[in-house]
């Protein structure tokens, strides 16, 4: 009985370390390294090539590295009964809170506009905003959305937020559904996407939604890349609609350099760092669910594959 790990583009080495720590004794490949396909009962995984499971007869569970689980339940070719995991973690759900958080006052303070302006040597004060007077909606009340609810309401802000079925969240005004999104982006000076990507919510930040935010709007993406119609962002905030977006998350990482977002002056970009798994403290939980695994027992952050998270 093995573990597979498949990270390509990543150093594995930490997380080699931290399963060692753990689990000491514990059967560990890192892929492509030479290996037996039947041995592994167990993959750890993040962006793995696609097809790659159907040549281990004996896969039952494959681990996400991260929160996300859209980079494994998009290969069309995964076996029919594995079973698919994902992380939480409090460290994770801390981290997004005060990313978060900081984009929004960067954002209501002007500081992503004085940071741009200094390399032009120009002085130029506008009136900012207080939390108290800025309405933030937060699309996604799982897991990391109610943390970054929580930090924003503790800050003052008025805090809205959407989800796809009906979900609650302390001091928050929640809507649900297709027939209260509405009422929700209206609500939204700050909109903030925290949503799984699936099916229903790929392309979901279009020119169709920005135009039911109010004027002067602003997007912050923490989500996927794929969640965002880039031509959209771009035309909304060109024609003064939006007044920009701060973007983490890109639909091809990283970055190209030809990309117009990089020259865009109300477009605010940092590389994926919102909120990053430090395998220290997740492997525990990757470990308890390999020995559940075993031991036939029911996974815990077990991820519902007809729903996409």
């Amino acid at each position: 009985m093995s573990v597979l790990i498949v990270s390509p583009g990543r150093d594995p080495e930490n997380w080699v370390k931290a399963l060692e720590n753990q689990h000491p004794g514990l059967n560990i490949y890192v892929y492509p390294e030479e290996h037996d396909p039947e041995e592994v009962e167990f993959a750890l995984t993040w962006n793995h090539p696609r097809g790659l499971f159907k040549n281990y007869p004996n896969l039952k569970v494959i681990a996400s590295m991260g929160a996300g689980v859209d980079h494994i339940l998009s290969d069309e070719g995964l076996p029919e009964d594995v079973r698919v995991t994902r992380v939480i973690d409090e460290t994770l759900t801390e981290d997004m809170g005060d990313f978060v958080l900081s984009q929004v006052m960067n954002h209501i303070r002007g500081l992503h506009y004085y940071a741009k302006v200094q390399q032009k040597k120009k002085w130029d004060q506008f009136q900012y905003k207080r939390p108290q007077n800025t309405k933030v909606g937060i699309m996604g009340l799982g897991v990391l959305g109610n943390a970054v609810a929580e930090k924003l309401n503790k800050n003052f802000f008025k805090v809205y937020a959407w989800s796809r079925t009906e979900k609650s969240c302390s001091n928050v005004t929640c809507y649900h559904g297709k027939d209260q999104l509405e009422e929700f982006l209206q609500n939204s000076e700050v909109l903030v996407c925290l949503l799984p990507l699936t099916e229903d919510t790929e392309n979901i930040l279009n020119s169709d939604l920005f135009d039911m935010l109010p004027e002067g709007a602003y997007i912050i993406n923490v989500a996927r890349g794929q969640h965002l119609v880039e031509h959209d962002l771009m035309k909304m905030i060109d024609s003064g609609h939006l007044s920009g977006a701060s973007l983490d998350v890109f639909r091809e990482e990283p970055l190209p350099e030809d990309h117009p977002f990089w020259e865009h002056s109300k477009i605010n970009i940092t590389p994926h760092i919102a909120s990053v798994t430090k395998p220290e403290s997740v492997v525990p939980q990757i470990v308890d669910n390999y020995e559940r695994m075993k031991e036939n027992e029911p996974l815990k952050n077990k991820v519902e594959l007809e729903k996409g998270y």
